[in-house]
C-alpha cells in the first residue's frame, strides 16, 4: 500500500476529522464546505458564545460567489446596511465634501454588501451549527503532530486526535504561534494605531459616515441604524512604531489616545469622553499577516491568521470567505493534505496579494499624514463630490474565478452534494 492509499483510505471508512480553530468568519465558513465535502468537523471558539454586533464589514466580488454557493446570500441582503453618505470634515469641524461611500470604497453600488460583523458570523454559524460539532469558551492549548494525526489538548482540558488542524482564528492567531512562531515574524506594521468603540447617537447620523481629519489623525462617526442607535466611533492616528506597551493595559491605551487627541476639535473631547467609559474598547494597530507558506504539516491557516490585509482595504471578511472556500475544496480534490494544501496555496495566493497591496490607497485617502498631503486629499474628494467617479470594476475584489472542486474517493461518506 502506496502512503497515499493510507491517507485515502482511513481506517474503518472512517470520515476524515479536522479541528477549525475560531469561530468567527473564515472558521464557520470553512466548517460549512468540509462538511458538505464529507469530513467530520470540530470548531473550537475561545468566546463563551456567537459575538453579536460589531463594527460593519463588507462581502465583495469574489466573495459574493462564495455566500451566494452558501445560500446565505439573500439573508444578508436582508442585513445591508446600505451606508446613504460619506461626509469628510477638515481640521476644523468645517465640510469638505459629502460623498456616495461607494466613490471611495472600491464597492460596486447595488452589488456588494456591508453589514455588521455579527450579522456575518450569525449567518454562517446558523448555516453550519447542526451539522457539526461547536465547542465555545475553550481554546487549543498545545498541538503535537506525527504521522498519524495531530494530537490537540484543550485549555479546559482533555485532549484527542485529529487528521487535520486548521487555524482561523484571527490576526494574532494562536494556532499560528504554535506551529510557525512568533507573530513578529510574519508582522507587517503599516503605519497606524485605532480604538474602537460604541457611544450614543447624539448627533443625527442616520445610515452615514463622517470623518474627521487633521495631519496623522482621524476620528469616525459611523450610524449604521436610522438615528436612535448608538454608533461606532473611531479614533485612528499614525505612529512611527506600535505602542507595545500599551497592547495589555487598557488604562494605558486610553491615556495614549486622550494625549494625541488632547488639542482636537469638532465631537473628539466627547467622543474621547465616551472612550473613556466604554466597556467594549477595541485596541490595535493597522497591519498585515504576509507569511511564506500557510501550512506546516498537517496544520493550514485561512484568512486573517494566514493573510490579514487590514481593514484598509476594506477586503478581510472577503479573504476569509474565498480562502474558506478554496482550501476546503482543495482537501476534498486532492488525496493527501500536503498537496491539498499546496494547491489552496499556489491557487489563492496572487488573489491574497493582489488584495493586501490595496493598502496604497485606503492609508492615503482616509488618513493623511501631512499638511500637504491632506490638502490634496481634500481636492480630490471635492472633485469627486463634483463629479462621481464612472464605475471601472474592482479587478482585485474580483480577480479569482472560484474553481468548481470534484471530491476524490479520500471522502469515505461518498458526500459530494457541492
Amino acid at each position: 500500500m502506496t502512503r497515499t492509499d493510507e491517507l485515502r483510505d482511513l481506517p474503518g471508512g472512517r470520515r476524515r476529522t479536522v479541528l477549525v480553530s475560531g469561530a468567527s468568519i473564515a472558521g464557520p465558513a470553512l466548517a460549512f464546505w468540509l462538511n458538505r465535502y464529507g469530513f467530520a468537523v470540530t470548531v473550537v471558539e475561545k468566546a463563551g458564545a456567537l459575538r453579536d454586533g460589531g463594527y460593519p464589514i463588507d462581502v465583495r466580488g469574489t466573495a459574493l460567489d462564495v455566500v451566494r454557493r452558501m445560500g446565505i446570500l439573500p439573508r444578508l441582503r436582508d442585513a445591508h446596511i446600505d451606508l446613504r453618505r460619506l461626509t469628510f470634515l477638515d481640521e476644523e469641524g468645517a465640510k469638505v465634501a459629502s460623498i456616495a461611500p461607494h466613490a471611495v470604497t472600491g464597492g460596486v453600488a447595488g452589488a456588494d454588501l456591508e453589514v455588521r460583523r455579527g450579522a456575518l458570523a450569525d449567518a454562517l454559524y446558523s448555516a453550519v451549527r447542526d451539522d457539526v460539532e461547536v465547542l465555545f469558551d475553550d481554546s487549543i492549548d498545545t498541538l503535537d503532530q506525527h504521522r498519524h494525526g495531530v494530537d490537540v489538548t484543550f485549555r479546559r482540558g482533555g485532549s484527542r486526535t485529529f487528521d487535520l488542524v486548521i487555524g482561523a482564528d484571527g490576526l494574532h492567531s494562536h494556532t499560528r504561534g504554535l506551529v510557525f512562531g512568533p507573530e513578529e515574524r510574519f508582522h507587517r506594521y503599516l503605519g497606524y494605531c485605532f480604538a474602537g468603540f460604541t457611544l450614543p447617537n447624539t448627533f443625527g447620523l442616520v445610515r452615514e459616515t463622517t470623518l474627521w481629519n487633521a495631519p496623522g489623525r482621524a476620528a469616525v462617526l459611523y450610524a449604521v441604524g436610522d438615528g436612535d442607535d448608538a454608533v461606532h466611533g473611531f479614533l485612528t492616528f499614525a505612529r512611527p512604531q506600535p505602542p507595545l506597551d500599551a497592547f495589555r493595559d487598557p488604562e494605558a491605551q486610553r491615556d495614549l489616545i486622550e494625549g494625541v487627541f488632547a488639542d482636537a476639535k469638532w465631537e473628539v473631547p466627547g467622543m474621547l469622553a465616551a472612550m473613556r467609559t466604554a466597556d467594549d474598547l477595541f485596541f490595535d494597530v493597522v497591519s498585515q499577516i504576509r507569511m511564506p507558506r500557510w501550512a506546516d504539516g498537517r496544520v493550514a491557516l485561512v484568512g486573517d491568521a494566514a493573510y490579514a490585509p487590514s481593514f484598509l482595504t476594506g477586503q478581510g471578511s472577503s479573504l476569509a470567505l474565498v480562502g474558506a472556500y478554496m482550501l476546503a475544496g482543495s482537501l476534498a480534490a486532492e488525496r493527501d493534505h500536503t498537496a491539498a494544501f499546496a494547491a489552496y496555496e499556489r491557487d489563492s495566493r496572487t488573489f491574497v496579494t493582489l488584495n493586501q497591496d490595496l493598502v496604497g490607497t485606503g492609508d492615503a485617502l482616509l488618513f493623511p499624514t501631512t499638511s500637504r498631503a491632506l490638502e490634496e486629499r481634500n481636492a480630490l474628494l471635492r472633485g469627486l463630490a463634483a463629479t462621481p467617479p464612472a464605475a471601472e470594476g474592482r479587478p482585485a475584489h474580483a480577480a479569482l474565478v472560484l474553481p468548481e472542486f470534484t471530491p476524490t474517493a479520500a471522502l469515505s461518506s461518498g458526500r459530494t452534494d457541492v
